[in-house]
């Protein structure tokens, strides 16, 4: 075989343990959801683990007056629009919706 097809093999080899894993993680996980859910308690209540809640996207508060499709809900980096109307001197409040 030449190191082209080895490594390629090797590529192929190397998903197929990482499939693997991730079907015994998921069978081992629905056996012991299983288990709790015969006995009475979900999982979660029985390892403490919080219930993962779901966040709406956050609102936009800022527009591009160039262009009002360019959003910017005012968290995270500024665009570089919100960037260049700021050193053009213009402020937040200008920008607003």
């Amino acid at each position: 075989m030449s190191l082209k097809e080895l490594k390629a093999l090797q590529s192929q080899v190397a998903r197929a343990i990482e499939g693997f894993e991730e079907r015994r993680k998921k069978d081992a996980l629905a056996a012991v959801e299983e288990t709790a859910k015969s006995l009475g308690f979900s999982l979660n209540e029985l390892v403490g683990a919080a219930p993962v809640r779901k966040r709406a996207p956050a609102k936009a508060k800022y527009a591009d007056p160039a262009n009002p499709a360019n959003t910017w809900s005012g968290r995270g980096r500024k665009p570089g629009w919100a960037v260049a109307a700021l050193k053009a001197g213009k402020t937040l409040d200008d920008l607003a919706i």
